[in-house]
């Protein structure tokens, strides 16, 4: 039989959420114990790859176009160098859809790692603000000793310091975020003329001070109640995604080392260190957890541990409750194969679709009024109007043809007109063939449109010819 103490804990287990006093409801804020190991090097590795893309990108082009441009104001995008507009929506949609199913299947999968590894929350609060709080402020304990004293000349030099440089970072990534935006070339004029650009400095210090206040004070309550990622995983992870996880079975039951210890005991020491190194305040030791954005600060903290007291590394590591239930190693299940082949798939399918969209974006219609004109000669014509969009940064020479050897296409007004980069016009062209060479009263002209001498696409119009036809 459970004994009252044990009855007590399972009622109160996991029944509060670490960063709030159970008793007051105020918010306890968590000083994070500076992680070291393997994993912790390689997810710095990372992160330095991730800041040199993250401020680099804004100045990278290809074919004149930004590497990647969300400027919603303008409803223009880029993506790896190829510009879309509002008429590309259903590329969007397509992406929308494909984005929303990877992030389904690789949680279902993976769990939470792009949490821990790429996520720009927490690259930025744990390899930069973090990291510069740890030069600054010291440890954890040095932390706790800060906090707790007197308004002195240490605490505010310190704290000062650490704010301003938190503010200054701030700005920095405030200027690259809304180069992703606006384009550089709107930031770096509005740098140079801050005055004319009055909007563009407003939203600049508003977003510094967005980032500012994230990483200063709100920190790791983004991850744990803001991101609907989150808490969308609460839905998604099951038995066999692979999470960062305790090994209960091996670790159970818990006791400090000694030399005396007994051998029914587990492998953990319980010497809290996985707590101390964790971001988010969680005791990972009590299962997967909400909270849990899989940093594996918890992995090395418990490694180094064992390899002190000479046990064997892996108490709490990547795996699946599945694997740790039924002691088995974690593997490519069939299940982990089938969805990670959805997911090159899927991935496949947006690059398609991607690598085939067109640099001119047209529509051909009939000019309403009159279905055909006679000409002399014994000609038809069907007038029509043609709406073109320039959708890359470069001027083009637009030249119409057809691909039916019985008629020719004649543009009022200039025949090889000259499309701005980046814009939409209109033109109207007649189609004229020869009544004697019209076998159907509607036929179908495919019309070939070129873009500075090259073949750019081909559309379709619908050519009218004299009732007695058919």
């Amino acid at each position: 039989m459970p004994t009252e103490k044990a009855i007590q804990e399972a009622k109160t287990f996991r029944d509060k959420i670490s960063t709030v006093d159970k008793n007051s409801g105020k918010r306890l804020w968590v000083f994070a114990k500076k992680p070291f190991g393997k994993l912790t090097n390689l997810r710095t590795y990372v992160s330095w790859v991730y800041l040199i893309l993250f401020f680099a990108t804004p100045f990278i082009k290809i074919n004149g176009n930004p590497l990647l441009l969300l400027n919603v104001v303008e409803a223009k995008f880029s993506i790896f160098g190829i510009m879309f507009w509002p008429q590309d929506f259903f590329i969007f949609g397509l992406g929308m859809l494909i984005f929303l199913t990877f992030i389904i299947l690789f949680t279902l999968v993976f769990g939470r790692v792009f949490c821990g590894w790429v996520c720009p929350q927490t690259i930025f609060m744990e390899m930069v603000f973090r990291k510069i709080e740890y030069l600054i402020e010291g440890d954890m304990g040095a932390q706790k000793v800060l906090d707790k004293q007197a308004w002195n000349t240490e605490k505010i030099v310190k704290k000062g310091i650490k704010h301003i440089v938190f503010f200054v970072l701030s700005f920095l990534i405030a200027n690259t975020f809304l180069s992703y935006i606006l384009g550089i070339e709107t930031m770096q004029n509005m740098i140079t003329h801050p005055g004319k650009n009055i909007g563009v400095l407003i939203g600049l210090l508003i977003f510094t001070c967005v980032f500012y206040g994230v990483y200063a004070y709100v920190r790791e309550i983004v991850c744990t109640n803001i991101c609907p990622y989150g808490r969308l995983q609460g839905v998604l992870l099951d038995k066999n995604s692979i999470v960062v996880a305790y090994d209960y079975i091996r670790g159970e039951t818990r006791g400090k080392f000694s030399k005396n210890r007994e051998e029914s005991m587990g492998d953990c020491i319980d010497c809290n260190q996985c707590v101390d190194v964790c971001p988010t305040g969680i005791d990972i030791r009590n299962g997967t957890q909400m909270e849990c954005v899989n940093c594996t600060a918890c992995i090395d903290a418990c490694n180094h541990m064992m390899d002190k007291v000479g046990y064997d590394q892996g108490l709490i590591r990547y795996a699946s409750e599945h694997s740790i239930a039924n002691k088995v190693k974690l593997k490519a299940s069939t299940r982990i194969k089938v969805f990670s082949a959805i997911l090159l798939l899927l991935v496949g399918i947006m690059s398609f679709t991607l690598a085939s969209r067109k640099d001119i974006g047209a529509t051909i219609m009939r000019t309403q009024g009159k279905l055909y004109y006679e000409l002399p000669d014994g000609i038809i014509a069907n007038l029509y109007s043609l709406k073109l969009q320039n959708k890359t940064n470069k001027d083009m020479e637009i030249r119409l043809a057809t691909k039916s050897k019985n008629a020719r296409i004649r543009m009022i007004g200039d025949d090889h007109p000259i499309m701005p980069k980046e814009s939409k016009k209109a033109y109207t062209f007649f189609i004229d063939c020869e009544a004697s060479k019209i076998k159907k009263r509607k036929t179908t002209m495919d019309i070939i449109i070129m873009a500075n001498g090259k073949e750019s696409r081909t559309v379709s119009a619908k050519f009218i010819g004299p009732m007695h036809i058919d």
